[in-house]
Parts: C-alpha cells; sequence; structure tokens
C-alpha cells in the first residue's frame, strides 16, 4: 500500500501541485517568523551583551530629571565613587531629546530616537562608548559630535556648521567629530549628538548633576563587591545594578518585545494554514471521487478498509514533507529578506548569522506536515468506506441523505450558538464581551463553513437568471456547474470567505474609527494649528513665548500635562492659558464659565465630577507640586468653576498654568494650540514657522494636518493587516484554480459533447470563468455578512469610550472586495478554461 500510495502521488503531481502550492506558503510563513525573531533576538541579544561587557556596575537615577529639582547624581558623589577600591572609571551621563537638521532644514531620523548625549572622556582622553572616524569629542559649549550614520545623511564633515535643537530654540554648534557606537537609538534609525558634559547637564538636567553612571572595574575586582560599596553613596532615587544583570534585564526585554511580534505573526501563519486545509481537504476527496474505481478494486483484491484509509494518509504525508521542506527552505528566505528590509525603514539589526533554531525546524516542518495529514483525514476516512462493487461502475459515490441532514443540523446548532455569544458579547461590552465575541466569531464561522454547502443552491440561485440572460447558454451552464457539487462548492468559497471576513471586519472597524476621531477633532477644535514635538516629547515653554509673540496669532495655549492632588487623590490635569483656551478648544459646557480659570476657578469633565460629586461652585483643596525629595508643593482652594462633556485631547481636570507654574520650572508641554487672524493660510504657517526659528524639530500642523495623522495611524494598520492577510487570500486563489481544474478534468466527456453540438472554445471558456466568478463572489458575500456583523459587535464595545462612534459601511471598499473577488475568479480560471476549451472532442467523448 504505500508503494501504491507513492505511485498516486507521481502519477497525479499536477493535481497535487495547489496542495504543495498553500502547505508550502503557510510552513514558509510560520518559519520565516520563527527565524526572523530567533535571528533578531540574537543579534539584539549579543549588542546588548556587547554595551556592558566593560560595565561592572551601572547606575540609573529616576525623578527630578526636568523638573527642577536637584536629582540625580552629583560631581561629588561621581568622584567618591572614583576613589573607591577596585574602580577603574565611572563615567557620568546625562541624555535627551536632539534633533539634527540637514542641509535643507529638515530632521534628521524618526524623532522617538533622536538623541543627545554627553561626550565624557576618562583617564585615557577618549570615551569608549565612542570610536571616532574622524576628528574628535566636543571640548567646547559651541562644539558637537555626530554619529557616522547621521553625518552621512545630512552631507556634514567636520568643521561644519550643524543646526541642532533639543526642547527649545534651534542653536548653531560646530562638527568636532564623527563616531560609530552601538548605541540602541542609533540602530533604531535615529541620530545621537554629543555635547560637552556641562552643555548636556544644562539641556537635559542640572549643572554638576548626572542621570547615570557606568562604572568599570580594575582587573580582577568583583563585580558584586563593587555595587555593595556604591549602593550606600547613591541618592534615594537610584537603582544600582550589576553590568551583567543589566544585560539580562535588556535581553529579557528583548525576548517579551520580540514574543509580542511572534505571536502576531504567527497568528497570521495560523490563519493562512487555516485556510490551506480547505484547499488540501478538497484536493484529496476529489483525487478519491475519481479513484472510485482503482479503490474499490484494490477493496476487491483483498485490500482492507484501514489499508485504503492509510494510503490517502500516506499520499498526504508524502505531500506534506515535500511541501514543509520546501516551505521551510522558502521561509528561510523569507527571513533574510525581512532582515534586509528594516533597513528601508530606517533601523538597522545588529550584525549578527542568520539563527535557525531545532524549535523553528520541527514546528514548521511539524505543522506542515500535521496540517497535511489532518485535512485528509475525512477524505481518507470516505475513501475507506468505498465497497468493492463500486468497482463495476464508474459513477462517483453521492453523499448520503443521512449525512447532508446531520451536517446541515450540526452547522445550524453551531452557528446560531456563535451569533448568541456575538450579541451576548455587543451587549455586556469591553473586556468579558469581547472574549465573548472572539468565541463566537470562532463558531460562527466554523458554522458558516459547515453550513456553505446548504447555502450556496439558494444564494447562486438569485444569480442563474442574471447569468443566463446576459451571457446566454456559457452563463446558464456556469450557474448549473457552480451548484452541481455544493460540498466542493462550500470548501472551495469557504477559503475565500474566511479571508474576507477578517479583512472586511478589519475595514468596518477602522473607517468606522477613523471617521469618529475626524469627527471628534473638527467637534472639539477651534484652533488653527497644534505645534508639537518630534517623537512626542515635550516642548521647551521658550517656544511658548516665541508664538505668543508670533505675527497674525490672535490666541495661544498649551496643553500643559501636569497632576494635581484633590483631598488625597491625584487627578491628571491639563494646564492652560485663561481667556485664550475657550478660542482653540470648542469646550461643550454642562455648566458654569470658562472664564472662572482666570479668577481661581477650575473646571472639571462631566464623567470625573459625577464620580467625585462636585458641582459648580464647590470649593476644593487642590495641591500642586510635590513635596518629596526636597519638592515644593502648595494647597490652594479652588472653585469647580465649570463642568464640560469630556474631551479627548483635554485631561478630566482643567486648571490655569500660573497655578502650576511656580512648581515646574521645566513644564511638560505635549503640544500648543494657536489661533490665528484670518485661519489657516501659508502666511500665517510661516509666521509660526519663523518665530519658533525654522526648528526642524518642531511640527505646525493644521487642522488638515492634524486629521491626516490620526487617520494615517489607522490606515497604516490596515494596510499592515491587509498585507499579513494576503498569505492567507492567496491560498483561497490557488484554491479556485484546483476547484476549476479538478472540475474541468471530471467534466471531460460533458466538454467534448458540448463541443460536439456546437458550444465553441470562446463559450466554453467563458462558462468556466464565469463559474469561478459566481464561486468567488459567493465566498466574497458570505464573508463580507459576517465581518461586518463581527465589525458592529465589536464596535459596540468600544462605543463608550469613543465620542461620537457610529458604525459607518465603507460601501465603495465593499464594492472594490466584490470586484477583486470577480477579478480572482478571472485569474484563477484562466488556466483550467484554457484546458477545457483545448481538450480534443472524440478523445474527450470516449473518456470515462
Amino acid at each position: 500500500m504505500f508503494r501504491t500510495a507513492l505511485r498516486n502521488v507521481l502519477a497525479h503531481k499536477a493535481r497535487l501541485l495547489m496542495t504543495v502550492l498553500a502547505v508550502m506558503l503557510g510552513v514558509a510563513f510560520v518559519s520565516g517568523t520563527l527565524v526572523f525573531t530567533d535571528t533578531l533576538g540574537n543579534a539584539y541579544r549579543n549588542q546588548s551583551a556587547k554595551s556592558y561587557d566593560d560595565v561592572a556596575v551601572a547606575v540609573t537615577t529616576y525623578g527630578g530629571q526636568g523638573d527642577g529639582k536637584k536629582s540625580g547624581v552629583d560631581t561629588a558623589t561621581l568622584e567618591k565613587i572614583r576613589s573607591l577600591d577596585g574602580v577603574s572609571e565611572a563615567t557620568g551621563r546625562v541624555s535627551g531629546f536632539a534633533g539634527v537638521a540637514d542641509q535643507d532644514g529638515k530632521l534628521i531620523g524618526n524623532g522617538w530616537s533622536n538623541t543627545g548625549a554627553n561626550y565624557s572622556p576618562g583617564k585615557s582622553g577618549k570615551d569608549a562608548a565612542y570610536t571616532f572616524t574622524d576628528g574628535s569629542g566636543p571640548v567646547k559649549n559651541d562644539q558637537i559630535a555626530l554619529d557616522k550614520d547621521s553625518a552621512a545623511k545630512g552631507k556634514y564633515q567636520v568643521g561644519d556648521t550643524v543646526r541642532v535643537a533639543t526642547n527649545g530654540p534651534v542653536k548653531e554648534y560646530t562638527l568636532a567629530g564623527v563616531f560609530t557606537t552601538e548605541d540602541g537609538a542609533v540602530n533604531a534609525g535615529g541620530s545621537l549628538v554629543l555635547f560637552d558634559t556641562a552643555v548636556a547637564q544644562k539641556l537635559y538636567l542640572q549643572p554638576g548633576y548626572f542621570q547615570d553612571v557606568t562604572i568599570a572595574a580594575e582587573p580582577g575586582a568583583s563585580d558584586a563587591k563593587l555595587l555593595d560599596a556604591v549602593q550606600p553613596l547613591l541618592p534615594k532615587d537610584s537603582e544600582a545594578q550589576t553590568g551583567s544583570e543589566l544585560a539580562d534585564k535588556q535581553a529579557k526585554d528583548i525576548e517579551s518585545g520580540l514574543r509580542d511580534l511572534n505571536t502576531m505573526l504567527l497568528a497570521f501563519a495560523a490563519i493562512a494554514l487555516f485556510v490551506g486545509v480547505f484547499l488540501i481537504a478538497n484536493t484529496f476527496t476529489m483525487l478519491v471521487a475519481q479513484r472510485t474505481k482503482e479503490l474499490a478494486l484494490l477493496r476487491a483484491v483483498g485490500a482492507s478498509r484501514r489499508q485504503v484509509k492509510r494510503s490517502v494518509i500516506l499520499e498526504a504525508l508524502v505531500v506534506g514533507v515535500i511541501a514543509s521542506v520546501v516551505g521551510f527552505a522558502l521561509g528561510i528566505g523569507l527571513a533574510t529578506g525581512l532582515r534586509s528590509a528594516m533597513g528601508s525603514f530606517g533601523a538597522k539589526v545588529p550584525a549578527g548569522p542568520l539563527i535557525v533554531s531545532p524549535t523553528a525546524v520541527l514546528s514548521a516542518l511539524g505543522v506542515g506536515v500535521l496540517i497535511t495529514v489532518l485535512a485528509a483525514w475525512l477524505p481518507a476516512r470516505r475513501a475507506a468506506k468505498i465497497p468493492p462493487v463500486a468497482a463495476m461502475g464508474s459513477a462517483h459515490l453521492p453523499a448520503s441523505t443521512k449525512s447532508l441532514v446531520v451536517r446541515n443540523t450540526l452547522g445550524s446548532i453551531i452557528t446560531l450558538g456563535g451569533a448568541a455569544a456575538i450579541f451576548g458579547g455587543a451587549a455586556v461590552g469591553e473586556g468579558t464581551g469581547r472574549m465573548l465575541i472572539g468565541a463566537g466569531a470562532f463558531l460562527a464561522l466554523i458554522g458558516i463553513i459547515v453550513l456553505i454547502p446548504l447555502l450556496s443552491r439558494p444564494v447562486i440561485a438569485l444569480a442563474k437568471p442574471l447569468l443566463h440572460r446576459v451571457f446566454g447558454v456559457s452563463g446558464k451552464l456556469a450557474g448549473k456547474n457552480a451548484v452541481r457539487n455544493p460540498r466542493r462548492t462550500g470548501a472551495t468559497a469557504s477559503a475565500l470567505a474566511i479571508g474576507l471576513t477578517l479583512v472586511t471586519g478589519l475595514t468596518v472597524i477602522g473607517v468606522t474609527l477613523g471617521q469618529a476621531i475626524d469627527k471628534m477633532t473638527t467637534d472639539n477644535i477651534r484652533a488653527d494649528y497644534m505645534v508639537t514635538m518630534a517623537g512626542g516629547g515635550a516642548l521647551d515653554k521658550s517656544a511658548l513665548t516665541a508664538l505668543e509673540k508670533a505675527d497674525g496669532v490672535t490666541a495661544v495655549s498649551p496643553q500643559q500635562a501636569t497632576s494635581v492632588e484633590v483631598k488625597g487623590t491625584f487627578h491628571s490635569a491639563s494646564a492652560v492659558t485663561p481667556g485664550d483656551v475657550q478660542q482653540v478648544f470648542d469646550l461643550k459646557l454642562l455648566s458654569g464659565s470658562l472664564d472662572t480659570l482666570g479668577k481661581g476657578g477650575i473646571a472639571v469633565a462631566e464623567k470625573t465630577a459625577k464620580s467625585n460629586g462636585w458641582k459648580t461652585g464647590d470649593k476644593l483643596p487642590v495641591t500642586v507640586g510635590d513635596d518629596q525629595d526636597g519638592g515644593k508643593s502648595a494647597t490652594k482652594t479652588m472653585t469647580v468653576g465649570a463642568i464640560y462633556q469630556d474631551n479627548e485631547f483635554l485631561s478630566p481636570v482643567v486648571v490655569p498654568t500660573s497655578l502650576v507654574a511656580p512648581f515646574e520650572p521645566k513644564p511638560y508641554i505635549p503640544e500648543i494650540w494657536v489661533k490665528t487672524d484670518g485661519g489657516a493660510s501659508k502666511a500665517n504657517e510661516q509666521a509660526l514657522v519663523d518665530a519658533l526659528g525654522d526648528n526642524p524639530a518642531m511640527s505646525v500642523m493644521d487642522r488638515q494636518d492634524i486629521r491626516n495623522m490620526f487617520g494615517g495611524m489607522i490606515n497604516t494598520m490596515l494596510n499592515i493587516m491587509y498585507g499579513l492577510l494576503a498569505m492567507a487570500l492567496l491560498i483561497a486563489v490557488l484554491g479556485v484554480v484546483n476547484t476549476l481544474a479538478m472540475s474541468v478534468f471530471e467534466r471531460q466527456q460533458e466538454i467534448g459533447m458540448l463541443r460536439a453540438i456546437g458550444l465553441d472554445r470562446g463559450k466554453v471558456k467563458r462558462m468556466i470563468r464565469l463559474e469561478a466568478v459566481v464561486i468567488s463572489l459567493f465566498g466574497a458575500v458570505i464573508g463580507i455578512g459576517l465581518g461586518t456583523f463581527l465589525a458592529w459587535a465589536i464596535g459596540e464595545t468600544i462605543r463608550s469610550s469613543i465620542p461620537n462612534y457610529a458604525l459607518v459601511l465603507p460601501w465603495e471598499r465593499i464594492g472594490i472586495f466584490l470586484l477583486l473577488a470577480g477579478v480572482v475568479g478571472v485569474l484563477a480560471s484562466l488556466w483550467p478554461a484554457r484546458s477545457a476549451a483545448r481538450l480534443n472532442m472524440l478523445t474527450a467523448i470516449k473518456t470515462e
């Protein structure tokens, strides 16, 4: 029986090609993911370990950075650390944001990883963290050094003048040197600017203070003993760890981050393989049906049911092994390509070997073989039931009425159970509701798949009259062929339905969220411009002063993120400019007036007011500042002057900037909102840019830019999801090709008869194409319907947390999905239609 199985595989190479491709693509996705994340993790772990090779102890301080407090490790403490026995070198570090402008004034790097730090030469006169390829480190106030990649991008050479922006005004520096480094910011595609230590301290902390200290040990000194000696010297808000401990912690963080990426990619690989199950099962079902006489003869000459079943499973095993091996090799290529592609996004992967672990090999090959064998199990079971008497006839054994009744009953129960869970989840809301919807979606999808053969007849019947009227005989025959074998049609349509369920669901949610955010922007903002820092950093208060003086500005208010304590409870707050805030934000007041902000009042969001029992006119003890670690604080009695509807752009408590200014010398200002005379215009925008000193790190966005920013994030996420689902949709297309090819093979005699009685080659091709289009559109309609239903249910769980949420059906995109499904059908039918049209009439008629 093994030899029989092997001969059957070799005899049906063309028919098994689509199965091989489906398994191969799925395994490539799995193996590529595992190899890529293993390689990435190994490279970053090695880089992390390398960066701590010479670090015996690392000190990190917390709190006080940027708020004006004397926090961190001071110079006197650093000198004490240097004098400890066993210490070879102790280096103090400060760091923060620094953006470099290129020759055209544009920011080099991606914003969030543009970093500035201090150059700290040791006893040797060099800073061991940086290797200079040209020039030397900065030793004067007006000098900087720049990493090699950023210098190349900006076309800078030693001696050139470079414009650098921190969170304050842009300043010009002379480029003293260019260096290479293993710094994570540079490897992430950002830039690194080195300042003289005194300059960096003034920019990022306080003169004479360091955020971090790295300690190198003398030969033979114990890291643990050094740690014990250093800890008593450190301030309260600091933590000391050995270099090995820190390297291990970073390695775990890297592993944790990659685990999330790994899980997401493997989830999409699982979807692709799940879709492949239908193609594989369809292929083996049709192969078994075509070999009814052959299998019956085997039974007649003494083969047992178990042997017949085993022979079909052995065929699947051989196909699975071949496809999995090829897929694994393709996956290694995919991992290599992904690694290279990261460079096109500005990120650099540290050098390192390609990691092909035994786990990746066994997982990928095991999944591929297991999926193939499991998908072939049901056809194998059917093959074993073929009686020896079937060898006397050529008819394929139809499914029994009993099996169809059982299938439809079971499918109906599962579908109704899934629908009930989805409705229940939508009613419950977030958390538990989403879990219910997830379980319900799985059950509903399985139930629909089971019911698709039953659904195919009535749904496709609706299209039959149109096919007949428009395409004549070819259309009529295509409609009949599409429902001739409901099981086959159902299995083929199921693959497309799964892919389009996910695509439609994501699209409906994405478009709905996009429009809700767009409406939120339109309804809540009166300002003409929003000014922000690159990478979401904080703006310096000098930017606020500059904007207040800009030509054409009529109102300016920061959204200064802070916190206040009321009756022992901390609340996030927005500090704003009284009088101007109502001109830049459209706050929906439920009671009171925002004019009270300038008269000792505060404003509170509706939900916060209700949960605390506050009303307009209530007097509250509001504590600002922080008295811990030597900080200042004060408690003032403030009046609730206004209660407003919750606003996504402001915190639940709004206070005047004058309340917190004495306690925040370096306030955290994420954005500044500006109203100009005459509204948004090129002239007004240029006036703001000029007022900010043409700062490359600051963005001046009008309302349309703000809307595009939020909408762009959603579209980017949708495009990523579409890309990841493309593999599943490709496998679904292969399923359509496979079904049509098998159908043409089975209907050779019928096609020959049609040709003999006058159906020309063009009409034969049209018949096959229309059949493919009908099956594809049937799967698309099922998928779009289920995806929309799931999107509605998920939307109900997030409705309460998103203002203006209302389900939006993107009819134009749904139309595109249907059109693409039709195109898929046409493309999938090209080869089968050509094969059908080229059949020799006489040979086809004689085919049994």
